[in-house]
């Protein structure tokens, strides 16, 4: 599937109704989530079991699955969030697990993990678990992160390595009250993690 198809399917993909502040709930925007998505599986990191960390209401889980993904998992603590994300999957015609967990305490092995994690513009080091949860479970992290993270990121999952990293544009809708623009885009970091090499 070309990643101009895989955008557009993506699209459909319905955000979250009353996104929470505290838990940072930004949709990944079709384009960025197809973008990564698609160098994911240009890699050969899709085609085994995938988790998506914090997968909100699904976007890069129905995304990895439409691209061939064996078995599909998406993590949230967010109830509300999952059940828009069952009602995306189903909408998409895909069949991808959602359970309800805290991150810390997501087990199991997959081959790989994609996710978008909280930033920390409220509470820094939010990403944090989501990488510990990453680098404990999978082989290969797909992570987006704020512009200018590559060296924390590198020594935060020591001894893992990251073997491609780009910037990225993140188009943010108004989402909350004191956002001033309609939209906003903001650069981020695109990093792909190998865990042991």
């Amino acid at each position: 599937m070309k990643q101009r198809k895989l955008e557009i399917l993506l699209e459909d993909v319905e955000g979250f109704s009353n996104p929470d502040l505290e838990l940072e709930q930004y949709q990944t925007p079709s384009p960025l989530a197809a973008e990564i998505l698609h160098f994911a599986y240009m890699q050969g990191d899709l085609d085994e079991s995938v988790q998506d960390l914090g997968c909100g209401t699904g976007i890069l889980a129905i995304g990895a699955k439409l691209l061939g993904a064996r078995e599909v998992l998406g993590y949230d603590t967010d109830p509300k969030a999952l059940e828009v994300a069952k009602k995306n999957a189903e909408k998409l015609g895909v069949e991808v697990e959602f359970i309800c967990s805290d991150i810390s305490e997501v087990s199991g092995h997959v081959k790989t993990t994609l996710m978008n994690p909280p930033f920390g513009a409220r509470v820094k080091g939010r990403d944090r678990p989501f990488l510990s949860s990453a680098l404990r479970t999978s082989e290969i992290i797909y992570s987006i992160h704020n512009r200018g993270s590559l060296a924390f990121i590198q020594k935060f999952i020591k001894p893992a390595v990251i073997t491609h990293s780009y910037v990225a544009k993140f188009p943010l809708k108004k989402t909350f009250d004191f956002h001033q623009k309609e939209r906003e885009i903001i650069e981020v970091e695109i990093y792909r993690v190998a865990v042991h090499e």
